[in-house]
């Protein structure tokens, strides 16, 4: 059986609207693929300064690989397809989620450096990214989460990037309950097709 690492980076545990979007999409998943998610909030994920940095350090020089501290960066790279759901916040996405792929991004784990360059070694050929904003960002150069999780997403050796978000969620008047519909109809259907 296939797996489809689920990353939920959602930070309110009740009436998250980027909750209800995820599930939109992994109710669709198909029965061939093992969900397994991984509940950022639930983790004990630390910035990579002080002696949390000096451990990884001697590990990655000692070439310890399979030390528990690089588990998941094991399990990323293993799943078949990959799935995050982080709302919009400021401007970017939760900075858990930056600390998880501070986590994940290993040098002959996820990637590897060769005289050619960096390879990335991660095994999905699907990342899909879902999202929403409390303000309208489609298109706009203030949008910094998209960029960032495409390039690294490619950085570990992902084939396609796919992103599905809902816009206006808290501005005043806006159809907020269309536009998280639409997307929700929309992460249904990429779902079906990719999964």
């Amino acid at each position: 059986m296939k797996t489809l690492l689920y990353i939920d980076c959602c930070i309110r545990d009740e009436a998250s609207r980027t909750q209800q979007l995820a599930q939109s999409f992994l109710n669709n998943v198909s029965e061939t693929y093992e969900v397994t998610t991984l509940k950022l909030t639930k983790l004990d994920l630390k910035p990579l300064i002080g002696e949390h940095f000096e451990e990884r350090e001697q590990l990655l020089t000692a070439k310890n690989y399979h030390h528990p501290r690089f588990d998941l960066a094991h399990q990323l790279v293993a799943a078949d397809a990959i799935v995050i759901a982080a709302p919009f916040w400021d401007l970017s996405f939760p900075a858990l989620l930056k600390l998880y792929i501070e986590a994940c991004a290993v040098d002959q784990i996820t990637f590897k450096s060769t005289p050619d360059g960096l390879i990335g070694m991660c095994n999905a050929k699907h990342l899909v990214y879902l999202t929403t904003r409390g303000g309208v960002y489609t298109d706009s150069p203030s949008e910094q989460a998209l960029p960032y999780l495409r390039h690294i997403s490619t950085f570990f050796g992902v084939d396609h990037f796919h992103a599905i978000s809902a816009d206006g969620m808290d501005i005043q008047g806006y159809d907020s309950k269309l536009s998280l519909q639409n997307a929700k109809s929309e992460a249904e259907a990429l779902a079906k097709t990719l999964f």
